[in-house]
C-alpha cells in the first residue's frame, strides 16, 4: 500500500512544482499540501473503506482548486491550467469513480459528482457521468429529468434530451412528471427553432436548405406527446398541467385550444375542470367593442364583470355537478377574491355578497365540509354578524358533534357576543366529545373564566380539568394552573397548588422550574424550599436533564443559606443518574463552571 501512496504523491509533484514556480504557493505551503495529501491517500487506500474519507478527500481537493482560482485572480496569472487545475480535476474524478462504484446506491454521492463535473469538468465528461448514474438509478424519474434538462439547456442538444426522455418513458410509462417535462422540452425546442428561423430571415439568409419543417415549428411533436400521455394518464389534473405548460408559449395557440377543448369534453364530471374554466374568465380581456376603462373606478367595474363571468360558470358547475368538491372550489374562489385588496367599496360589497351566497347555498344542500363551516363563522365574526354566526355554529355542531373545532367556534361566537350561556355550552360540549380531545376546550374555558368569573370559579374549572384530562395533555393544564395561581393570588396559593399536584404525574420540567422561579422572586427566598423543588424535579427528570443538576449545584454555591459542601455529593448523584450523552454534557458544563467559564 505504501508504494501505491508514494506513487500517487509523486504523480502530484509536477503540478505542485508549477504552483511553487509561478508563485501561487510558498514552499512551506507545498509541504503542508503533500502532508495532507499523504494522509488522505492513506485513508482511501486501506482495506476498510469509509465513504466519509472519500468525501473529505474530494472536499479538500475542491477547496484547493478554489484557492488556486482566487490566487490566480489576485496576481493576474492565467497560464499552466492544463498542468495544474486539469490534473487535480482528473484526480478528483478518479476518486468519485471509485466511490460511486463502491457505493452505487448513494444518490447523493452521484449528485455531488454531477455538481463537481458541472463546475470543473467538460460537458463530454458530465454526459458520461449521467449515463453511468442512470444505468444504476433508472428507477428514479427525477434523475432522468435532470439529465435531459442538462442536455437541452447546457449542451443545447434537443436530440439527446429527446432520447433520454424516450428511454425514461420505457422505464416509467405512467409517470406524469416525465410527460410534463418532455412536453415542455418539445415546445422549448420548437420555440428555439422559430427564433433561429426569424434571425436568419432578418439577416436575409437563405433558409430553404435549412431543416425547419413547418410541423415542428408549430409544435407537432409536443402535440403527439400530449395525445399519447392523456391516453395513458387519466384525470383533469394532469390535463390542466399540460395546458398550463402550453400557455407559456405564445406560438402554441392552436395546441392550447385543442387541449382546452379536450379538457371540457373528457372531464366534464371533474370539479377541477370547471374550476379551471371558471378561473380562465379572469384572464379573458374585454371584447373589442366594449369601452376600455381608464381610471381606477372603471377598472374595478371591469374586474367586477370578470368575476361575475367566473361566478356564472361556477353556478352552472354546481348545477351540473352538485358535489361537496365542486362547492369547495366555488367557495375557495369567492374567498380568494374577497381577500384581494381593492379601493372600490362596490367591489368589496359584491365579493362579500357572492361569498355569503355560496356558503348559504352549500349549507342548504348539506354540501359544506367542516373546515368551511369554520371559514364561514370566522367571516361572519369578522363582519360582526353575530346572530347569523351563532346560527351557523349551531348547525355546524349539529352536523359535526364529534368535532372539537366546531364546538370551539360556537364557544368563540358566544364569547364575542357576550352570551350568558357559555358555561352551559362548555358542559354540553364535554358531554358530546371524547375526553382525550377536549384539552383545547378546557384551556378556552379557563381563559374565559379568568377574564369574567371569580377566582373561586376559575379554580373550580382548573380542578375539574386536571381530573378530566389525563396523560401528556394534562401537563399543559398543570403548568397553566400553577401559573394562574401565582399570577392571580400569589406565592402561597401557587405553593398550595404545587403541593396538591406534586404526585399527579406526568409533569414537565417547566412545572418545577416555575416553582423555583416563584420562590426566588420572594423577599425571603428559602433554600429549604428550593432544595425541595429541585429534589422533586430530579426525581422525575434527573436521568435526562443535565441543566437541572448544574442549576442545583449553582444554587448551593450562590444562595446565602446554601451549603457548598453538598456540591460534591450532588455531582456524584448526577453521574450515577445521568445516562449517555447527558452525562458527557454535564461533565463538560461542570468543568467549565469550575474553570469560571460558565
Amino acid at each position: 500500500m505504501a508504494e501505491i501512496i508514494q506513487e500517487r504523491i509523486e504523480d502530484r509533484l509536477p503540478e505542485l512544482e508549477q504552483l511553487e514556480r509561478i508563485g501561487l504557493f510558498s514552499h512551506a505551503e507545498i509541504k503542508a499540501i503533500i502532508k495532507k495529501a499523504s494522509d488522505l491517500e492513506y485513508r482511501i487506500q486501506r482495506r476498510a473503506l469509509f465513504k466519509e474519507d472519500f468525501i473529505n478527500y474530494v472536499q479538500y481537493e475542491i477547496n484547493l482548486l478554489e484557492l488556486i482560482q482566487r490566487r490566480r485572480t489576485r496576481i493576474g496569472y492565467s497560464f499552466k491550467k492544463d498542468e495544474i487545475e486539469n490534473s487535480i480535476v482528473r484526480r478528483v474524478q478518479g476518486v468519485f469513480r471509485r466511490a460511486s462504484a463502491k457505493w452505487k446506491d448513494d444518490v447523493q454521492l452521484w449528485l455531488s459528482y454531477v455538481v463537481f463535473c458541472k463546475k470543473w469538468a467538460t460537458k463530454v465528461q458530465l454526459s458520461k457521468v449521467f449515463s453511468a448514474m442512470l444505468a444504476i438509478h433508472s428507477n428514479k424519474p427525477a434523475l432522468w429529468i435532470m439529465a435531459a434538462k442538462w442536455e437541452m439547456e447546457d449542451r443545447l442538444s434537443s436530440e439527446s434530451a429527446r432520447q433520454l426522455f424516450l428511454r425514461a418513458l420505457r422505464f416509467h410509462p405512467e409517470c406524469p412528471k416525465l410527460y410534463q417535462e418532455y412536453f415542455r422540452m418539445e415546445l422549448m425546442h420548437a420555440e428555439k427553432l422559430r427564433k433561429e428561423k426569424q434571425e436568419f430571415e432578418k439577416a436575409k439568409m437563405e433558409v430553404e436548405n435549412l431543416d425547419y419543417p413547418e410541423e415542428i415549428l408549430n409544435g407537432e411533436l409536443a402535440r403527439i406527446i400530449y395525445k399519447n400521455s392523456v391516453s395513458i394518464i387519466k384525470g383533469a389534473e394532469f390535463h390542466v398541467s399540460l395546458l398550463s405548460i402550453a400557455q407559456l408559449f405564445d406560438f402554441a395557440k392552436q395546441l392550447q385550444k385543442e387541449i382546452y377543448d379536450d379538457l371540457q369534453a373528457l372531464h366534464t364530471d371533474d370539479p377541477l375542470t370547471w374550476d379551471y374554466v371558471a378561473r380562465r374568465e379572469l384572464e379573458i380581456e374585454s371584447q373589442p367593442g366594449e369601452e376600455q376603462p381608464a381610471t381606477k373606478q372603471p377598472k374595478a367595474v371591469e374586474v367586477g364583470r370578470k368575476e361575475e363571468r367566473c361566478c356564472a360558470v361556477y353556478e352552472e358547475a354546481v348545477k351540473t355537478l352538485p358535489t361537496e368538491a365542486m362547492w369547495k372550489c366555488y367557495i375557495n374562489f369567492c374567498l380568494e377574491r374577497l381577500t384581494k385588496k381593492t379601493n372600490s367599496e362596490f367591489l368589496r360589497e359584491k365579493r362579500l355578497e357572492r361569498t355569503m351566497f355560496a356558503f348559504r347555498k352549500a349549507h342548504e344542500l348539506k354540501l359544506l365540509p367542516e373546515f368551511q363551516y369554520k371559514q364561514w363563522i370566522e367571516l361572519l365574526l369578522h363582519h360582526d354578524l353575530f346572530k347569523e354566526a351563532l346560527e351557523v355554529a349551531g348547525a355546524g355542531t349539529e352536523l359535526f358533534r364529534d368535532s372539537v373545532t366546531m364546538w370551539q367556534m360556537k364557544l368563540q361566537v358566544l364569547i364575542k357576543s357576550e352570551s350568558t350561556d357559555i358555561a352551559m355550552l362548555f358542559e354540553e360540549a364535554f358531554a358530546h366529545l371524547k375526553p382525550q380531545v377536549c384539552l383545547p376546550l378546557w384551556i378556552s374555558w379557563v381563559e374565559w373564566s379568568e377574564g369574567t368569573k371569580s377566582q373561586e370559579d376559575t379554580e373550580a374549572i382548573f380542578k375539574k380539568a386536571v381530573l378530566a384530562v389525563t396523560g401528556a395533555d394534562s401537563v399543559i393544564l398543570k403548568d397553566k394552573y400553577l401559573d394562574w395561581a401565582y399570577r392571580s393570588v400569589g406565592y402561597k396559593k401557587a405553593r398550595a397548588v404545587f403541593r396538591s399536584l406534586q404526585e399527579s404525574r406526568p409533569f414537565s420540567v417547566d412545572f418545577f422550574r416555575k416553582m423555583i422561579q416563584f420562590e426566588k422572586e420572594q423577599e425571603s427566598c428559602k433554600m429549604a424550599n428550593l432544595r425541595e423543588y429541585y429534589e422533586r424535579a430530579l426525581r422525575e427528570f434527573g436521568s435526562v436533564d443535565s441543566d437541572l443538576w448544574m442549576d442545583y449545584i449553582k444554587e448551593e454555591l450562590n444562595h446565602p443559606l446554601g451549603r457548598p459542601e453538598n456540591c460534591g455529593q450532588i455531582y456524584w448523584r448526577a453521574m450515577k443518574m445521568l445516562q449517555g450523552e447527558s452525562a458527557e454534557v454535564f461533565v463538560a458544563k461542570h468543568a467549565m463552571h469550575q474553570a469560571g467559564q460558565l
